[in-house]
């Protein structure tokens, strides 16, 4: 599909709109996929700019669409409330907007961000410990007012909000995952690295194994005052030239010792003289416009553009708009390329959705999928904590490409390693040292492509030139104050187109005399992390894993019982009740039809009438008496929420008795984000 010059202006709004484009996005909007097989294989260039430390929540809280702040199912903390209330031992802090002008060109301070301040956070999953570890600063947020490039960004192409960092933990170690699939968790090669140690290390990284298939591959990066151990591989003193130490694969002795002539050195340890005058994008610009981007690429920037605070994130928006400008200067070059843009860590900024990790010991959880390698464990004398690598936190992940306009939101769960999958599945080339369980839980990230069929227009972006920094000065840090009287943020409503999803769930219970049992199953294609808290059982919260195709079972003890599972896109579980035999709901996604099957069951020695409510209000309740060992059928329809549903059941028999069923139906076909996000 293509679309003429006038059909353009119409489209971004006229010749006003066109002036604050830049000639080169103006024809990014223009330009078509080069759609030959409509298959992966017509991406021929994969490029990929990791910035730094800002978490989603951070950047896209208020976001239209995404599970943000206005999320209907949030986390309940030991306490009792929702996770947004992250209390600082005396009061809650909850996220809130610096009170100061032109925020995205405030340099706003930085913060703990190192494994031992993430996990103590995390709190072995309690999730409830974030200003103790990281200060108040860390429940600020910004909103589009104040990165305005980055939220047309999102809705002009595909943004990810299931995408984490791949450990808790600092930037080096997950650039180590980005690049090698993992970070030495073995021990061989100088791992497992936890910290920005730098040490230099062995094991194999990818760029070696697409060498070695015979796939082109380089890092653009600006040399600073050298790419060798005397000019710091690239960290310099003048932020605004070099690559911020960001290129992790000069760490690696197999790169330190490379030289002139070796792919190692030539692809890796060169790039831009800034210092001397030459442009940070002349070499990539002048390799897409002669045709010779190689077929896997990553950019690393200078400091002062990275976003890692206390940088101002506008100083990013322009340079990702320049990245954007040099990769669409040949349009037959930009019309078969997919560009990921991503943050290696989340700083220390709060997000509000707990990272899927493996259960740590068997009294935390479970899983049918191998967790070998997946869990730290302190040897010797360490300072570092025992717990799972990761995942760590949400952090930005935009898709930008011709196959993925529109804004898109995809939720499939996906961590730095995706990333590499992805070119394994168009590459053929594996990295053997992702795990199991990473394998099984992340995604490759091609559910955030539609090659079928692609948008022709795209949505104004907002000219950044007003970005470019004023001066080439550091300077000191902002610290904000949270409000008085805190009050949860309000977030954009509206809907998002949303890709279809590999994810069919089901968590059921059982009560008996001897506890409650809950029934996990994965029905889908992808492994899931269900995340279990409880207000009647001490212990949690617990993790369990289930792989495709699989199920498993878990009790907690006697007596009383009110838990909660979280999954994927925002399935959830609320099972409560006095204990014992009595009423129970199973719950089957029916995709063909759109449909929830519950089936309600009678297991006391008395009749009771079972209620089954839709809190979106499209169905009436409906209420079925059931004698002692009677059962009834309820089909509830999805259709007119594109699939998402909201289910309550209680009971006249006790009031104690609750199951809320959230979720979504999936069809294999396209759908929207989730209507009640922003509603409440």
């Amino acid at each position: 599909m293509t679309i003429d010059r006038r059909r353009f202006l119409q489209v971004a709004g006229g010749t006003a709109a066109m002036t604050a484009l830049s000639t080169s996005i103006a024809r990014a909007a223009e330009i078509p996929a080069a759609r030959r097989s409509g298959t992966l294989r017509d991406i021929e260039h994969i490029v990929v700019l990791m910035q730094e430390n800002r978490s989603f929540d951070h950047y896209f809280g208020t976001l239209r669409g995404v599970r943000g702040f206005g999320d209907p199912t949030p986390v309940t903390l030991p306490g009792g409330k929702p996770v947004w209330y992250q209390s600082d031992g005396t009061k809650d802090v909850l996220p809130f907007r610096p009170d100061a002008a032109d925020l995205g060109m405030r340099f706003l301070q930085d913060l703990d961000h190192s494994w031992n301040g993430g996990h103590a956070a995390w709190n072995n999953g309690a999730y409830d410990r974030w200003v103790p570890a990281k200060t108040a600063t860390t429940m600020a947020y910004l909103t589009r007012e104040d990165i305005p490039f980055h939220y047309a960004l999102a809705d002009a192409f595909t943004i990810c909000d299931a995408y984490h960092c791949s450990m808790m933990g600092p930037t080096d170690p997950n650039r180590y995952y980005m690049w090698t699939g993992y970070t030495g968790n073995d021990g061989t090669g100088g791992g497992p690295v936890l910290g920005n140690d730098e040490a230099g290390y062995s094991w194999t990284t990818y760029p070696e194994r697409l060498e070695k298939a015979g796939i082109s591959w380089k890092i653009y990066q600006d040399a600073g005052d050298g790419l060798d151990a005397k000019g710091f591989w690239g960290w310099t003193n003048d932020a605004y030239i070099g690559n911020y130490g960001d290129n992790s694969l000069l760490y690696f002795t197999q790169y330190q010792n490379a030289r002139p002539g070796d792919p190692l050195y030539d692809r890796a340890r060169t790039g831009t003289d800034a210092k001397n005058g030459q442009g940070l994008f002349d070499i990539l610009k002048a390799d897409v416009t002669a045709g010779r981007l190689p077929q896997i690429s990553w950019i690393a920037a200078p400091e002062a553009f990275t976003e890692h605070p206390n940088w101002p994130a506008n100083y990013g928006a322009w340079y990702i708009a320049q990245v954007l400008d040099a990769l669409t200067a040949n349009p037959d070059v930009w019309s078969r390329t997919a560009l990921f843009i991503t943050y290696d860590e989340n700083d220390g900024f709060f997000d509000h959705a707990v990272p899927p990790y493996p259960p740590t010991s068997a009294a935390q959880g479970r899983s049918t999928v191998d967790v070998a390698g997946e869990v730290y464990h302190q040897a010797g004398s360490g300072t570092n904590v025992t717990g799972p690598y990761g995942l760590g936190q949400r952090v930005p992940m935009f898709v930008v490409s011709p196959w993925s306009k529109g804004g898109w939101l995809c939720s499939e769960v996906f961590d730095h390693t995706s990333i590499i999958r992805f070119m394994e599945r168009r590459f053929g080339v594996r990295e053997p040292h992702i795990s199991a369980w990473r394998r099984a839980v992340c995604g490759d990230l091609t559910s955030a492509f539609d090659f079928g069929r692609t948008a022709a227009a795209m949505p104004a972006l907002p000219d950044t030139s007003g970005y470019l920094p004023p001066d080439r000065d550091r300077h000191a840090d902002y610290v904000p104050k949270p409000p008085a009287h805190p009050a949860l943020p309000r977030q954009e409503r509206g809907l998002r187109p949303a890709r279809p999803l590999p994810y069919d769930l089901a968590a059921d219970g059982r009560a008996s005399s001897t506890g409650l049992v809950i029934d996990f199953a994965e029905h889908g294609a992808a492994a899931a992390v269900f995340h279990v808290t409880s207000a009647s059982h001490a212990g949690g919260p617990w993790t369990y894993t289930v792989g495709r195709g699989s199920r498993l079972s878990a009790t907690w003890g006697p007596g009383p019982y009110d838990v909660e599972v979280h999954g994927p896109n925002g399935f959830l579980r609320r099972l409560a009740g006095p204990g014992g035999a009595g009423p129970e709901v199973t719950a089957r996604h029916e995709g063909a039809g759109e449909q929830i099957r519950l089936v309600l069951t009678n297991g006391g020695e008395k009749p009771v009438r079972l209620t089954v409510k839709d809190a979106y209000g499209d169905e009436r309740p409906v209420t079925y008496r059931l004698r002692p060992g009677g059962h009834a059928v309820h089909v509830a329809s999805a259709r007119r929420r594109h699939g998402w549903y909201d289910l309550s059941v209680t009971s006249d028999h006790d009031e104690r008795f609750a199951r809320r069923l959230v979720g979504h139906v999936e069809t294999g076909r396209p759908s929207t984000s989730d209507p009640a996000i922003a509603t409440v």
